[in-house]
């Protein structure tokens, strides 16, 4: 009964494991099939039986050590084969995963170890005489073998699937390109629990005169010890993963901060150009009495014709000051393009400033503000660049232009520049 129970014991920890693997990648990566490789859950599966029953040695060697590193890389082995892995992330993901399935194990074992106290009340039964039937010491001892079996896969099963879904749930910026920094603060938990569970590996049992002795038995502290150690190892790795989380979302805020600030930066300078033209409008309209009566009088009296044609003229003048003089179909865009050409003519008296092509329609759907933001990025970098020019000979330039084509619309920007591109 006993032998039926270890092999049914195996055979479920594999399928867990597998499981495990195709939830926990899958969470990740994208299969390279259009369904769902359940293939790949059977697949690990089998390697783990096979793993369980030809990479377990003795007890004071390093075979120990060799049989998890060749785990690690048949692991790599089935996420690269199923999966869209190649992704800096994926190294991370397996090391996590083996990490903690080692101390689901372990700390599962720690707890089930804790029910050995029953063989000693058995023991001390025996001596006394309450038990003498040998079947019925088997059967005891049997059925107290099966039930540490039983706890052993329930707290490994809930540890290990909890603290999975806890990383993959708290992981909610999955498509988020990892710098390296970030994958190192990311790996460093996941790989010191992984190396302290090849450590207990080491030294949780131990060989004494041929015979494997358990560590626990000489320091009982250790099955209180021992699992409070790879829970603070599971917490740091979920734990990590929240922190990391929460800075990815409060750099995007800061960048979304930082973009609106220029933005609003930018509506304040066309708010104050436009503020500007209606104040020149409301002077003229002002004014247009004085203007008509001045014309009036001028064209009355006789030879002073070259006087009305000046004084038209500079009145001409001023109502061209007031003029926009970029017409592209959408008013925030020429307003934008009139308050940026002046503001590079107070650092670039010589720039030139082309945007006869760039034309709008009515038929378009993207909202004025959109189109004004970028433009107004584009001019910004535009313009820069144009200011990074050191004599040389050439005149700085800005064309801008845009064509339809189907569905989309382009906007093309043309710059000059120092030549150095980065």
């Amino acid at each position: 009964m006993l032998k039926g129970s270890n092999l049914l014991f195996e055979i479920y920890c594999a399928a867990f494991q597998g499981f495990c693997l195709q939830y926990f990648m899958g969470n990740f990566l994208e299969y390279r099939g259009r369904k769902k490789p359940l293939y790949v859950a059977v697949l690990y599966a089998v390697f783990i039986l096979c793993a369980n029953r030809l990479l377990t040695g003795g007890y004071e060697d390093m075979r120990a050590v060799c049989s998890r590193l060749v785990s690690f890389a048949v692991l790599l082995l089935f996420v690269f084969a199923f999966y869209r892995a190649a992704r800096p992330i994926t190294g991370y993901l397996a090391v996590t995963f083996m990490m903690v399935m080692q101390t689901g194990f372990f700390a599962a074992h720690s707890v089930s170890r804790a029910g050995g106290v029953l063989y000693d009340v058995w023991i001390w039964c025996i001596e006394r005489g309450y038990i003498r039937n040998k079947t019925g010491i088997t059967a005891i001892f049997d059925v107290t073998a099966i039930g540490q079996q039983m706890i052993l896969c329930a707290v490994f099963s809930v540890l290990c699937f909890r603290s999975l879904r806890s990383i993959a749930d708290g992981f909610r910026e999955k498509d988020h390109l990892i710098s390296r920094t970030e994958l190192y603060f990311l790996l460093a938990p996941s790989a010191a629990g992984l190396l302290v569970c090849m450590l207990l590996r080491l030294i949780v049992v131990r060989a004494e005169n041929g015979m494997p002795q358990v560590l626990y038995g000489s320091h009982p502290v250790l099955l209180l010890v021992i699992p409070a150690i790879l829970g603070l190892n599971l917490l740091s790795v979920i734990y990590s993963v929240k922190l990391f989380q929460d800075m990815v979302s409060l750099n995007r805020e800061k960048n979304s901060k930082a973009v609106l600030e220029k933005q609003v930066a930018d509506m304040q300078g066309q708010i104050a150009e436009l503020e500007h033209i209606y104040s020149g409008i409301r002077g003229m309209k002002h004014d247009m009495g004085n203007t008509i009566a001045v014309i009036t009088q001028l064209a009355e009296e006789g030879g002073k014709t070259a006087e009305l044609q000046q004084y038209l003229s500079e009145l001409n003048r001023t109502f061209d000051r007031l003029e926009l003089p970029y017409k592209t179909g959408n008013a925030v865009v020429d307003t934008l393009l009139n308050v940026k050409y002046h503001e590079m003519m107070r650092t670039m008296p010589d720039v030139k400033l082309y945007a006869d092509k760039l034309l709008f329609t009515d038929n378009i759907v993207i909202g004025s503000y959109d189109i004004g933001v970028i433009v107004g990025n584009a001019l910004d970098n535009a313009a820069e660049a144009c200011g990074k020019m050191k004599g040389g000979g050439r005149e700085p330039f800005i064309r801008l232009s845009s064509f339809a084509k189907g569905k989309m619309f382009f906007i093309k920007v043309e710059n000059s520049f120092d030549g150095k591109v980065v």
